[in-house]
């Protein structure tokens, strides 16, 4: 069946708007002549910049009231021929509801709460949010509506020519061989230990890389950066709040080898095809690990954990876990929630890291 206006609804963080690319390049090359939009939250459009399958970005807040629903529903009432929505919440299958007459959705397993959403669908697939990965997981939608499927990340591009990293970076970024680290993800309870830190950062420039921090433009974010480039030597340069995500995957993508937790940078470095090492610990690797530059297969790339003597090395990207027995416990750390910390993490030794290094720049 062909269609010539389609939502894709994917009102999650900003790393989620990435494992996204897939699925929308696979409807873009489905459907080329269709009028293809996304909906996603505020300030959360940033991954898709230049992204040329889609045609208009709809952003909504996270916690409308009632004016920006009001605005919302305006742009996107009987729209389309078809809503796809990548999340089992309530609110976007109601944006799906509003926007198109035939809708296909991610559901929740079956509860007596939740029956609503399969009748209000005309195909769904089921949420498994331990065993399958978020890519393989919309993926899924476009079987459902049986084209073809494309594993293919977009990252985002810029839309003008104008060169940030020539401004910003104080060496010749094209030609000199360097290491790019982000150390503060969004959540405390996925942080890694500054002393960590601060012992691969000595590591990377012995063996003859400069080092690059990425990071947002948070208050929070410059003090933690801050208090850790007090502890480092002055050669370690410092781009956090500098760069759109545009400009960080460029950056990534002219260095040598990227270093980060599970945060939304680290999926992208994945995608880039940059050597990329990701410091996990209660986060479940098969649900939420950063997809290999090329892996294109129906089958989740890692596993939950390894035995002592094996790896998680899946093309470009090695995860190291936690060393604790608990991991992943799929927890918001030892105290069960965002601001919590992880034994597992807290414990992991820079060690542990700098090995994984090592089978990269070798």
């Amino acid at each position: 069946m062909k269609y010539s206006a389609i939502l894709l609804i994917a009102t999650r963080q900003i790393g989620d708007v990435l494992l996204i690319t897939p699925l929308l390049r696979s409807l873009r090359r489905a459907y080329p002549d269709a009028v293809i939009d996304v909906l996603v939250y505020e300030n959360n459009g940033g991954m898709l910049e230049g992204n040329p399958d889609y045609n208009t970005l709809i952003s909504v807040a996270e916690h409308p009231n009632f004016g920006e629903y009001k605005i919302l529903f305006k742009q996107i009432f009987h729209r389309y021929d078809l809503a796809i929505s990548t999340l089992s919440g309530d609110r976007p299958l109601i944006y799906a509801l509003f926007a198109a007459h035939k809708r296909v959705a991610v559901v929740p397993p079956k509860r007596w709460q939740d029956a609503w959403k399969r009748l209000f669908v005309q195909a769904w697939t089921e949420l498994d949010n331990q065993n399958t990965h978020t890519v393989i997981q919309n993926l899924r939608l476009a079987d459902l509506l049986g084209i073809e499927r494309c594993y293919e990340f977009v990252i985002p591009q810029p839309l003008d020519n104008f060169d940030k990293l020539d401004q910003v970076l104080p060496f010749a970024w094209q030609k000199e061989p360097f290491a790019v680290l982000h150390l503060l993800p969004m959540w405390h309870y996925k942080r890694w230990t500054l002393r960590g830190w601060e012992q691969l950062v000595h590591y990377l420039i012995k063996v003859g890389l400069r080092v690059v921090l990425t990071g947002g433009d948070s208050q929070e974010e410059i003090a933690y950066l801050r208090k850790a480039l007090s502890k480092l030597p002055n050669t370690v340069i410092n781009l956090a709040g500098q760069l759109r995500f545009c400009d960080v995957a460029q950056l990534i993508r002219a260095s040598t080898i990227y270093i980060g937790p599970d945060t939304a940078v680290t999926h992208l470095a994945a995608a880039t095809g940059v050597p990329t090492v990701a410091l996990y610990g209660p986060t479940n690797p098969l649900k939420w690990a950063p997809w290999p530059f090329g892996y294109a297969e129906n089958k989740t790339p890692f596993k939950q954990r390894v035995r002592q003597n094996e790896s998680q090395k899946v093309g470009n990207v090695f995860i190291v876990q936690g060393k604790c027995a608990c991991v992943p416990c799929h927890q918001e750390g030892c105290e069960r929630h965002k601001q919590s910390y992880s034994r597992c993490l807290e414990e992991l030794e820079s060690a542990s890291v700098i090995e994984a290094v090592k089978v990269f720049l070798k």
